[in-house]
């Protein structure tokens, strides 16, 4: 029974629910907004408001308080430095969750994560995004048409020695063409004689 356990265990071990709220408000800080399921969100939210409060005070100890949950030097940093400061005047709510309804498949409640203040920083990295995303298409047609144009044309020669080979083949035909009609002659190649036509005076003997 649970009596007196507050908390989301997310039905995981204690190692591997710290590791994802870990990955969570480590996304968070970087992105300024994730989506995931609603009860990640709930979870994550109550860890990310308290490392921002210890963000807020700024001194060595609340520094490695952090990174002793958030291994990432360069997340904690901005966290510090950029996300801090900017709520150094607000007492609490550093974060919102917007409801976005059942996934598709399991049918599990998602939601989306984001820090409050940060809006126009998120849209601006979707503009850029998209931006990207259609000079991509168009740079690709670029690269296609270059290629096309600076590609060497397929040249039908034959290099030297293939013809040298080709040429002495030939010739050895040639001769072996001329053997076969002309009998009696020596070949250059085996220097032997053929048996010559029989005269027409021995079959006038014979008969």
């Amino acid at each position: 029974m649970r009596h007196q356990k507050s908390g989301y265990h997310l039905s995981r071990t204690r190692a591997h629910r710290k590791a994802l709220l870990s990955n969570l408000s480590a996304a968070l800080f970087e992105r300024k907004r994730i989506r995931t399921t609603l009860t990640k969100a709930k979870a994550a939210r109550s860890v990310v408001e308290k490392y921002i409060t210890f963000a807020k005070k700024g001194d060595l100890a609340s520094r490695r308080h952090v990174l002793r949950y958030i291994p990432r030097p360069g997340i904690v940093k901005m966290l510090f430095e950029e996300i801090a400061p900017k709520y150094a005047e607000r007492a609490g709510g550093y974060s919102r969750i917007v409801k976005l309804g059942q996934r598709q498949g399991d049918g599990a409640p998602m939601a989306i994560l984001e820090l409050v203040g940060f809006e126009s920083t998120v849209t601006a990295k979707k503009a850029a995004t998209k931006k990207k995303a259609e000079k991509a298409p168009e740079e690709g047609v670029k690269d296609e048409t270059q290629a096309k144009e600076t590609k060497p044309r397929k040249t039908t020669r034959r290099p030297a020695a293939r013809k040298a080979k080709s040429q002495v083949e030939e010739v050895a035909v040639a001769e072996t063409a001329s053997e076969i009609s002309e009998p009696g002659k020596t070949t250059e190649a085996t220097g032997a004689e053929e048996m010559p036509k029989k005269s027409k005076e021995k079959k006038s003997k014979k008969k």
